[in-house]
């Protein structure tokens, strides 16, 4: 079953904002490990973040970050970042336990 994508203002503004190629690779990540198993964790790709109720996911595609929460059958994407970024953007805004 097919995961819906769904992107905040917030991220549609960040993807906006990234060069074409960068975006294609954000775009592709999305695709290929949202899409299906936004879920499932690994090594390098998927990470499910410790301490925190919300952002409760982040994949990295290249040197951007994106954050996102799984309800049912949708995957809410929040933030798409750098990863200098990633550290301000959590203390910031992250919802902790």
């Amino acid at each position: 079953m097919p995961f819906a994508i769904v992107l905040a203002p917030e991220a549609v503004e960040d993807l906006r904002r990234l060069t074409a190629n960068v975006r294609a690779t954000v775009r592709s990540a999305l695709e290929t490990h949202l899409r299906r198993e936004p879920e499932k964790t690994s090594r390098s790709r998927i990470k499910r973040l410790r301490g925190l109720r919300r952002p409760q996911y982040r994949v990295r595609a290249g040197k951007i970050r994106v954050f996102y929460d799984v309800s049912g059958a949708t995957v809410e994407v929040f933030p798409i970042v750098s990863k200098s970024e990633t550290e301000s953007w959590l203390a910031q805004f992250g919802n902790p336990e």
